[in-house]
């Protein structure tokens, strides 16, 4: 009886070994089929997280996925979309009303400033004594400088509202740097700055616009004149860098890592918008060219390098 018994159990064990080897197959198939369901969710809202950040869009993160956990990170992500799209919006509205409002204030200054600088010319033209002159030479002196900061205010608005990039050509990059170093040499002189150039004889040519060109090096020599402790070194190598190089003082390299953010200017410059080396890095982007600046042994160095 009891070798019977043992015999009936193991038939019984034989037969539902089978039905657990089926019911194992079935859980782990539906616990592959869940999981790939699961990395199908991931990826489509790593695809349309990328997506939504990448450009302004008002559509959302959207799975295939019935899981609960999935569309709760889905909900939660579009949440946060929505809150960055609306502060997106808000920064470009706020920064398009400071460019018009700069380029508003800029341009409603010329007229006054045309008209101080009539009426000077005409002062001048009179009889006048010697501290009358030298009152009327302040003033000029004065009206030019604020005149100048009038016209690097205007030309910024004018360059950071134009949201497109610049139209390039093959452009000869040692004839704009000769022709702009020529251009400075009295302002140069006068600040008692020599500056030692050093130009490849190799005609570099690279995709450039020739009056942005020129304003980027405009910009950067004016920024030696205003910062230079008396030396500027100009180079051109042979693979078309660029480079200004100055000795300074009283800039660190806190404010190296600023000098091209608008507006920042370091404490001596009161004559300055801050805006010179801005409107110089927004220039060479726009061409597709790269501008940096360092500080190394005491020498701020600013490269350039354009595209062939």
């Amino acid at each position: 009886m009891l070798a019977y018994l043992k015999q009936e159990r193991r038939g019984y064990k034989m037969d539902i070994l089978p039905w657990i080897t089926v019911f194992s197959a079935v859980v782990i198939l539906l616990l592959l089929l869940k999981l790939h369901l699961m990395r199908k969710s991931l990826r489509e809202i790593s695809s349309g997280l990328s997506e939504k950040l990448a450009c302004d869009t008002n559509t959302l993160i959207d799975v295939s996925s019935d899981d609960k956990y999935i569309k709760a990170l889905a909900t939660e992500l579009n949440d946060r979309l929505r809150t960055l799209s609306d502060a997106r919006n808000r920064f470009v509205l706020g920064d398009a009303e400071v460019k018009n409002t700069i380029t508003n204030i800029s341009h409603d200054l010329r007229t006054p400033l045309c008209a101080i600088f009539g009426y000077l010319d005409l002062l001048e033209c009179e009889n006048l004594t010697e501290e009358q002159e030298r009152y009327i030479k302040t003033i000029r002196n004065r009206a030019e400088m604020l005149s100048s900061l009038t016209e690097e205010l205007f030309i910024y608005s004018l360059t950071a509202a134009e949201s497109e990039q610049i139209e390039t050509f093959p452009t000869n990059i040692n004839a704009v740097l000769e022709e702009s170093i020529a251009a400075f040499y009295a302002l140069l002189s006068e600040k008692k700055i020599t500056p030692v150039i050093n130009l490849t004889e190799k005609i570099i040519i690279r995709n450039a616009e020739r009056k942005s060109l020129s304003r980027v090096f405009s910009n950067l020599l004016n920024n030696a004149v205003r910062y230079s402790d008396g030396d500027l070194e100009i180079t051109l190598s042979d693979n078309g860098v660029v480079t200004f190089a100055n000795t300074v003082h009283e800039i660190g390299e806190t404010e190296v890592g600023k000098l091209f953010d608008r507006f920042y200017t370091v404490n001596s410059a009161r004559s300055s918008t801050g805006l010179g080396l801005a409107i110089a890095k927004t220039l060479v982007d726009k061409m597709g060219g790269m501008i940096s600046a360092k500080l190394e042994k005491g020498r701020l160095i600013i490269t350039l390098a354009f595209s062939e």
